[in-house]
């Protein structure tokens, strides 16, 4: 053994061997009961003990920095359970001085930092479910205390018998950095002089003694896989500058300005070469992380990479938003982020947080939105996560007719339990607390809103009212949504919802679930089945294109044509369309321009803005070789047209929610296979005129009614050559003829081209004269009624 200046005789033994058992076997629920300073009365004077559990260590000192003495401690009922009684009134920052293995080091007791920094109103809050910002305390947390700098931990675990936090600063020894259990089931520790970059997990014995291994549920970064650690690591160190952004979204309605979505799995949008590695936020080298199963050498591009390659093409496609596949932290590449095990931790696989961070920040910056998926609806069984968290079903429902969803082998969060539902919310709030999202697509809400969901009879249990519907996940809903735009005004909450559910897009305060879009996947599946058939037979489908204006306006939808449409066999776009290589490209421009003059906003999955012929490949890059070739050159071209014309067009995009923006011109024309309608812009008399041709067949006088006389130029014309298209069109526009159609006093003979999408506006100097002779007739009116004394 070492040799001690002995400083200070030590008393006798002041613990009972029961109660150092109970330390030493992992037993104790408040290790501060035994470890760490007490004070105590000896002969009439106030001492303090010092206790200490070092397993492994063959002599230990209390060091007093200010005194610079060491007081020796001495093993009490086990050779590595020490004490050491101090006469000393005051008690300062004391450390301790450790010998083992043949070496020295002088450490700070993490049982001297006894104040835990969870308060009451913490507390409180999260156990009736409503601590909004509670990732802020529970979690790994840089803490400053008595001086010292260090990690605090917390983590919610009630039904664990014991939990320890586990790391490289403790060998993964549970037994050095035992937690204590509070009053609600969170256990918590500050260990001193650790930081940034530490892996750990918790250690959780359940009341049989069952050791479980566990991510942080709050971690906010993990290893990479195969591992499983979290890290600690501060989200406060990124200068953000996208302060005008975000005062901007703060005043601003999303419903009434354009949203052109481009939808992306950024693990597979594009590769880079593992011999060129990315750079970190120093310019530094950073980790090459390999794509499975892909060529060798192919690595995923980082966070920082895709912020000067994805950014650019999407601003130069004209859209608005970038959508990314979920970012939280995934086990599994083939899962395309959809089983989260890290709901707090933005993946690893292409940087740090603080790459994230420059991502959306220079998304911002380049004027385009970031919208995340988000996966609150089911969660897998990996052991290193949610299920089974602290020996029991604490996450997920015990009972499997609730609790899980057997199709996907995955478990479904409990939303009755006010605990998960704080962690859930809070969650959603997280990525526009700390990340600056613009907004969420919230993944599966259906088979959040059924019980039944993709179960047999048998397989689930109804609602208190016999019914099934999830009233929980519904009330889960409503909360998240009312905090968000509570907290975020201005931000996207969409619902990814498959079903007639009611009112998931009004406010909460009339039942609605407030979400302010939802998916019309009604639109999608009518819109592919009907392209899918051959023109000649698109006459007898005429109210696949037509019915969806008949709901149009019941919520507020998105038009989505996602990365579900494009896997499992669906074939991706051009697979879908009938007729040779020119047809199936015409096909697709007159889809897009549907969609693009459609009521509601617009989400398109990448890949589609070509026409890529295979299907998504989650371990590929998407087939850029293909541009190479006119037909898929010519598309991507018309897609960047169509996207500028729509945000250059009120009449598209300010009134897609109410029947003022919208009126059919004809619907009825299904022989033909030909529609056309009239959008009209939010409190204005400007307005668009489109018409939708169907089939192959070239139509060279099709009338159309107007609601104005003058010139109406031709703003886009999917038919163009430089589309790929045979160049029918219209010179650039036709002037109005007074010639009552379709309920209109003028018309428009319009040159209609085969598989073609026309829209026209009518010159601004015949609006304006449409205007003026409008108001003249109004005053006329007005005047001729005051005349009459009505």
């Amino acid at each position: 053994m070492p040799s001690l200046s002995i400083l200070e005789v030590t008393a006798p033994q002041t613990i009972s061997p029961e109660q150092i058992d109970r330390i030493v076997w992992n037993q104790h629920h408040d290790p501060f009961e035994v470890l760490g300073p007490h004070a105590i009365e000896q002969n009439g004077s106030r001492r303090w003990v010092i206790r200490a559990y070092l397993p492994g260590a063959q002599a230990a000192a209390v060091v007093d920095p200010g005194q610079r003495k060491d007081y020796p401690m001495h093993p009490v009922h086990n050779p590595h359970f020490f004490e050491c009684v101090l006469d000393t009134e005051e008690l300062l920052n004391y450390q301790l001085r450790v010998f083992e293995g043949g070496h020295e080091r002088v450490i700070y007791d993490p049982y001297a930092f006894r104040s835990p920094l969870l308060t009451d109103l913490d507390l409180h809050l999260f156990g009736e479910g409503n601590h909004h910002r509670i990732y802020e305390k529970l979690g790994a947390h840089l803490t400053l205390l008595n001086g010292v700098p260090g990690v605090y931990f917390a983590v919610w675990a009630p039904n664990a018998r014991n939990v320890s936090i586990l790391g490289n600063f403790n060998h993964w020894d549970g037994r050095k950095h035992q937690m204590r259990k509070g009053p609600t089931g969170i256990w918590d520790l500050f260990v001193p002089e650790i930081g940034v970059g530490e892996p750990y997990k918790y250690e959780i014995k359940n009341q049989a003694g069952h050791i479980y291994e566990k991510s942080d549920p709050y971690g906010f970064q993990q290893e990479i896989r195969p591992k499983t650690a979290s890290i600690v690591t501060d989200l406060s160190t990124y200068q953000w500058s996208d302060s005008d952004w975000m005062e901007q979204r703060r005043h601003t309605d999303p419903l009434t300005q354009p949203i052109s979505v481009y939808e992306v799995h950024i693990g597979s949008w594009m590769h880079g070469d593992a011999n060129l590695p990315p750079l970190d936020e120093r310019g530094e080298k950073a980790p090459v992380v390999y794509a499975a199963d892909l060529k060798p050498g192919a690595r995923f591009l980082s966070y920082r990479e895709l912020a000067h390659r994805l950014i650019p093409y999407v601003k130069g496609l004209g859209f608005t938003h970038i959508e990314l596949l979920p970012v939280a932290e995934h086990p599994f590449d083939g899962s395309w982020g959809y089983q989260v095990i890290g709901h707090y931790a933005s993946t690893s696989r292409y940087g740090t947080p603080q790459d994230f961070m420059y991502f959306v920040d220079q998304c911002h910056q380049n004027g385009i939105g970031v919208l995340v998926d988000w996966v609150p609806g089911h969660f897998p069984k990996d052991g290193h996560g949610l299920a089974l968290f602290d020996g029991t079903h604490l996450y997920e429902h015990a009972d499997s007719r609730k609790g899980e969803h057997k199709e996907w082998g995955t478990l479904v969060f409990n939303y009755g339990r006010h605990e998960v539902r704080n962690y859930l919310a809070a969650n959603a709030l997280f990525w526009f607390d700390k990340y600056h999202i613009d907004g969420i697509r919230v993944d599966a809400v259906a088979s959040m809103l059924y019980l039944d969901y993709q179960r047999k009879p048998g397989e689930w249990l109804p609602n208190q009212y016999g019914g099934r519907e999830n009233l929980e996940a519904a009330d889960f809903l409503r909360q998240t949504n009312s905090i968000i735009f509570g907290y975020f005004p201005g931000t996207l909450s969409i619902a990814e919802e498959s079903t007639s559910w009611p009112m998931v897009t009004w406010p909460t305060y009339v039942g609605g679930l407030g979400f302010n879009l939802k998916w019309n996947m009604g639109w999608m599946h009518d819109m592919l089945d009907y392209f899918s058939m051959d023109p000649w037979f698109r006459q007898f489908g005429h109210t696949h294109v037509t019915f969806s204006i008949m709901y149009a306006m019941s919520e507020n939808f998105m038009l989505a044509l996602s990365h579900d449409e494009v896997v499992h066999g669906k074939s991706n776009m051009p697979g879908k369309m009938p007729g040779d290589e020119w047809q199936k490209f015409a096909n697709m421009r007159c889809l897009y321009g549907y969609m693009f003059t459609h009521p509601g906003k617009k989400t398109l999955f990448m890949g589609m803005e070509f026409g890529q012929w295979r299907e998504w490949n989650v371990w590929g890059d998407l087939e850029w070789w293909l541009l190479q070739y006119p037909a898929h050159k010519g598309l991507q071209k018309f897609l960047r047209d169509v996207n500028h014309m729509y945000k250059a067009q009120p009449a598209l995009y300010t009134d897609d929610f109410s029947y003022d923006g919208f009126q059919w011109i004809e619907c009825n024309d299904n022989r033909n296979s030909i529609i056309s309608f009239i959008r009209r812009a939010k409190g204005s008399d400007e307005f668009v005129v489109v018409v939708c041709n169907f089939t192959p067949v070239l139509h060279d006088h099709y009338r159309v009614g107007v609601p104005e006389p003058g010139f109406y130029q031709e703003l886009l014309n999917s038919d163009a050559a430089d589309y790929g298209g045979s160049n029918v069109g219209n010179y650039g526009g036709k002037h109005s003829e007074s010639i009552a159609y379709h309920g209109h006093y003028h018309s428009l003979d319009v040159c209609l081209p085969p598989l073609g999408v026309v829209i026209f506006k009518l010159s601004e100097q015949d609006a304006l004269k449409a205007r003026q002779l409008w108001e003249q007739q109004s005053a006329s009116a007005i005047q001729a009624s005051e005349q009459s004394g009505h």
